[in-house]
């Protein structure tokens, strides 16, 4: 699976535990095959849940005129997956997950929802 489907299925995944009492391997059968899956979807999708305490103290931190609980989901999902990323995983380059977040919000946001995502991410990227 490429990165980018990982990212994709990750927010799918992420979004379903934001929005229903599913658990984890539930959320996840729901968007994926048994088959289908892949290390970085997974290490996207496990460290997101098992750091979301952290990850959430860090958006707040971040957010003006903003709580966390007033984002729209989608901007919030995104959010999440991408601190995680320029947090916890270091090998990919900030850029590429500025990118890939602005793309995400592209496919399952709005024109606004990019922006937003977009400027509230390079807080941590200047960081």
């Amino acid at each position: 699976m490429k990165r980018h489907d990982a990212r994709e299925k990750a927010v799918q995944v992420l979004f379903q535990l934001d929005n229903t009492d599913l658990t984890l391997q539930e959320a996840i059968g729901h968007v994926l095959n048994e088959e289908e899956s892949d290390a970085f979807f997974e290490k996207l999708v496990h460290g997101v849940t098992q750091n979301l305490e952290e990850i959430d103290e860090q958006l707040t931190n971040n957010l003006e005129n903003w709580s966390l609980g007033r984002l729209p989901k989608i901007e919030r999902t995104v959010l999440r997956i991408a601190l995680y990323e320029l947090q916890y995983m270091q090998d990919t380059p900030s850029r590429v997950v500025l990118n890939e977040a602005i793309e995400l919000c592209k496919t399952f946001g709005d024109e606004k929802s990019s922006r937003f995502v977009n400027g509230v991410l390079s807080k941590f990227t200047q960081q």
